[in-house]
């Protein structure tokens, strides 16, 4: 699949008007950098509105991601969380896969000449989420062809998942002397069961789009490639109309529950109630119902 043929969906995307964010405010805003495709980029990224799209661009080695694709991802996550005229992220992969995952002897070089695996730029996000902090803002992944592994891995970690029917999932580390080192051992038991994901990983037998769809970890499933990304495109579109600093709640309110207890979670949500009460995002809203308008959010 050409960049063309994928991007072309979201070519309508409307502009929308920036919004001022905590970030802003802190002194911590940055731009994302449009990135086009061309021969030596790894990760391209493209902006459209309020969205961002980032793109692993690596066809002729189905899109396995090596360090330098991986750091550019993790630098992208951190400057989309702190762009404030960014609301939603879309991930997908350039040409006929999504990614076969990590570029295994590239990582196997860098770990025999004493470099960590661990992200070495503080300006980043781990985009496998294994470490804080979480994006306060949505991921939306579409897979296509193979999707194994890492980047399995990195679908997990999204917010919302959408594959095209073509799609062959595959988690098959121990069939290579490895393990799901990058979340699927939490995120996949999480997502799909325990039975359904020890099926997988411990087999390393592969699976179908209809198979994740049966498991509930992808929320949607599209007959062809570019029919995903245009279905991405839109979900994101909704998301970005709504109230980011809502957005960001919910976000930070279900990632407490999981990675703290939900009891933590529930405590919570009366303050979080009461700070969006305070905001003119909230005034925006009300009055846009009364006027019968479609409201147009700020994040203030």
């Amino acid at each position: 699949m050409q960049r063309r043929s994928l991007l072309k969906s979201a070519a309508a995307l409307a502009a929308f008007e920036p919004l001022q964010s905590e970030a802003q405010e802190n002194g911590e805003s940055t731009a994302l950098k449009d990135i086009p495709l061309g021969p030596n980029v790894k990760l391209t990224i493209e902006r459209r509105g309020q969205i961002v799209l980032f793109g692993i661009n690596r066809p002729n080695i189905q899109n396995r991601i090596d360090p330098e694709t991986f750091e550019s991802l993790g630098r992208g996550y951190y400057d989309y969380e702190h762009d404030p005229t960014l609301r939603v992220a879309i991930l997908f992969g350039h040409g006929p896969n999504f990614s076969r995952g990590v570029d295994v002897d590239a990582f196997a070089a860098g770990l025999r000449k004493g470099k960590s695996s661990a992200l070495p730029n503080p300006r980043t996000i781990d985009p496998l989420g294994r470490s804080g902090p979480n994006l306060s803002k949505p991921i939306i992944v579409v897979a296509h062809g193979d999707t194994w592994n890492m980047a399995h891995e990195l679908m997990l970690a999204a917010d919302v998942r959408v594959a095209s029917e073509d799609t062959n999932f595959g988690q098959d580390e121990n069939t290579h002397g490895r393990f799901p080192g990058g979340g699927a051992t939490i995120r996949f038991v999480r997502e799909a069961g325990w039975g359904n994901a020890m099926r997988y990983m411990l087999t390393g037998d592969h699976w179908s789009a209809q198979e994740a769809f049966r498991m509930g970890e992808i929320q949607m499933i599209a007959a062809t490639p570019g029919q995903a990304f245009a279905s991405a495109t839109q979900i994101a579109t909704r998301i970005a109309a709504n109230a980011p600093l809502g957005i960001k709640t919910t976000l930070t309110s279900a990632h407490l529950a999981l990675g703290q207890s939900e009891p933590v979670a529930l405590s919570k949500l009366g303050e979080q109630y009461a700070a969006l009460y305070r905001t003119q995002d909230f005034v925006e809203g009300r009055r846009a119902e009364a006027e019968g308008r479609a409201p147009v959010y700020t994040g203030k």
